[in-house]
């Protein structure tokens, strides 16, 4: 017998879907305006915010420039970025920090200014930190304010479903987001939220591969939402590949900072031979696809497992001072980062494509917000200069919260939505499928879509994943939903959209390396690559050019 659905939640005026840094932020500046309902998909303070070592990229330093800031990024970005974003996020970093300092993040200083590092691909010291785990300052501060706040209602252990749209329930007028269906963990059942305004800062989907960075949450749910939803996505093939995390059976996903190679970290063969001065001039602090580049090829080259980071000339107080939380972790792996090199590999670490938005965090549908990782806003072009991700949840979460508030009044609460519907469905009889499905996905998505990608490869990876994607609509027609059998189907969604994107570029740029075709195109500018769930793949603007987004 199906249990009777819960009563509908009354409705708010914002709901945010997810709890890292941008939707942290989103929160606690729209609740000046409105009722904020905010979901977590694990406890608040779980997201891939939380585990961000590095810092935020912002010019403080007297002999920095935005100009500088700038054109490390282009840089960066090889060609795709915009530069009217990237001018954007750049210039309002260091109100974004006072921000922060303003809310009690203990920024690490030195002679009572900030304490700057410097990153791959940066010209200057410019990342502002707290020590080596700034996430979890900023997170856990965030956090603690979010919890204080009489207009915020915060939901752990909840899994965002599909947005619900009035084209979906079959009402006239323009498309609309009215909120969205949630499920929750706990009680196993599913509740639909009304909003008149829906923001996702649900994250990337690095969890599509094998080896990855980030925590099991990072099942690309706000893409696949948006993009059933039917929003534009763009840029979905730059994948980037964190050159280092420590390879280690119960390590699992422990990223080692860019930082470490900023301070001194000098990338060796097993024999101690040194490598990456033979890949680029600027050797280890090159920007990270040309570092996760070379280590896989001297991998596949040698027969390795990993390749080791050596920093142990800095010294144990250097080491204990500036990357305490690396060298404890390390520690307790067995790894004493003073005494010995530390084996690494890459590991997909960050989603530079996504939903295609404008400066607002505005998308395609009316009432819908995508800000930071999740979000395609022209920033980090086909490759995202390190530290730049904290600082565009930030600056971007501050623009659509502004233009939320302005746009507040002019939508109307959504009413009564219809309840989710279980009456067709059963309890599944074969939850083995989904495990087995989800280990076939991560593997082939690792072989044939990774770091170094061929024709031949991307179109097995596009026979398994229709197989896959045939299979799992299938279950989710059929058994009620769970946690596992969402993300599943997400992660299914979102990797046939990399592959389709990476198999629209004939060319080898940034994050996007291919063998059939190892040079940029030069017969015509830069474009994006820009897919439409109503047209299929849309002739490819121009990096930098102007969306057409309503005024």
């Amino acid at each position: 017998m199906t249990p009777p659905s819960p009563p509908q939640p009354p409705a708010v005026d914002f709901v945010v879907l997810g709890a890292g840094l941008a939707g942290l932020t989103l929160a606690l500046r729209l609740a000046d305006h409105g009722t904020v309902a905010v979901f977590a998909k694990a406890a608040l303070t779980q997201g891939a915010s939380l585990y961000a070592q590095g810092g935020i990229a912002a010019v403080l330093a007297h002999e920095d420039s935005f100009a500088s800031h700038i054109q490390d990024t282009l840089t960066a970005g090889a060609g795709l970025c915009h530069e009217q974003t990237v001018a954007f996020v750049v210039e309002r970093a260091p109100a974004a920090i006072a921000w922060l300092a303003e809310r009690g993040v203990a920024f690490t200083t030195e002679d009572g200014r900030y304490h700057l590092t410097r990153e791959g691909g940066h010209s200057h010291r410019r990342i502002v930190h707290a020590a080596d785990a700034t996430g979890r300052a900023v997170e856990t501060t965030l956090a603690d304010r979010v919890r204080r706040h009489p207009r915020i209602r915060i939901f752990e252990e909840q899994v965002a479903i599909d947005l619900i749209t009035s084209a979906k329930l079959g009402l006239t007028g323009p498309n609309r987001c009215l909120g969205v269906y949630v499920f929750d963990k706990a009680q196993g059942r599913v509740q639909a939220w009304g909003a008149r305004l829906t923001a996702l800062a649900t994250g990337g989907a690095a969890k599509a591969y094998l080896y990855s960075s980030n925590p099991d949450t990072a099942t690309g749910d706000g893409i696949a939402m948006a993009w059933r939803a039917g929003c534009r996505v763009a840029n979905l093939e730059f994948i980037q590949f964190h050159p280092t995390c420590l390879y280690h059976p119960r390590a699992k996903s422990f990223l080692i900072s860019e930082a470490v190679r900023g301070e001194g970290g000098r990338l060796l063969l097993p024999d101690g031979t040194r490598f990456m001065p033979a890949y680029d001039e600027r050797a280890e602090l090159a920007p990270r696809h040309i570092v996760a580049r070379a280590i896989d090829n001297e991998m596949k080259r040698h027969g390795l497992d990993a390749v080791m980071l050596d920093i142990r000339h800095k010294g144990r107080d250097f080491l204990l001072r500036h990357f305490p939380t690396i060298y404890e972790r390390c520690l307790g792996f067995g790894y004493d980062m003073a005494r010995e090199p530390i084996p690494v590999v890459p590991a997909a670490h960050y989603t530079c494509g996504g939903i295609l938005t404008d400066l607002r965090g505005r998308t395609d549908l009316v009432g819908l917000y995508a800000v930071g990782e999740c979000a395609f806003t022209g920033l980090h072009g086909a490759n995202r200069l390190a530290s730049n991700s904290l600082l565009e949840c930030l600056v971007m979460a501050e623009s659509a919260a502004a233009d939320a508030a302005r746009g507040l009044a002019a939508l109307d609460p959504p009413g009564a939505l219809p309840p989710w519907d279980e009456s067709r469905v059963t309890d599944a009889d074969e939850g083995v499928v989904v495990a087995h499905n989800w280990e076939e996905l991560r593997r082939f998505m690792w072989d044939y879509v990774g770091i170094v990608r061929t024709n031949k490869r991307l179109e097995r990876a596009r026979h398994r994943v229709t197989l896959l994607s045939q299979e799992i609509l299938e279950f989710y027609a059929n058994f009620r939903v769970s946690n596992d059998l969402i993300e599943l189907r997400n992660l299914v969604q979102v990797a046939d959209l990399i592959i389709r994107c990476a198999q629209s570029r004939s060319e080898s740029r940034g994050l996007h390396y291919s063998r059939d075709y190892p040079r940029p195109e030069t017969a015509h500018a830069p474009r994006d690559t820009v897919l439409s769930p109503a047209n299929g793949r849309l002739p490819s603007d121009p990096a930098g050019g102007d969306w057409p987004f309503p005024a």
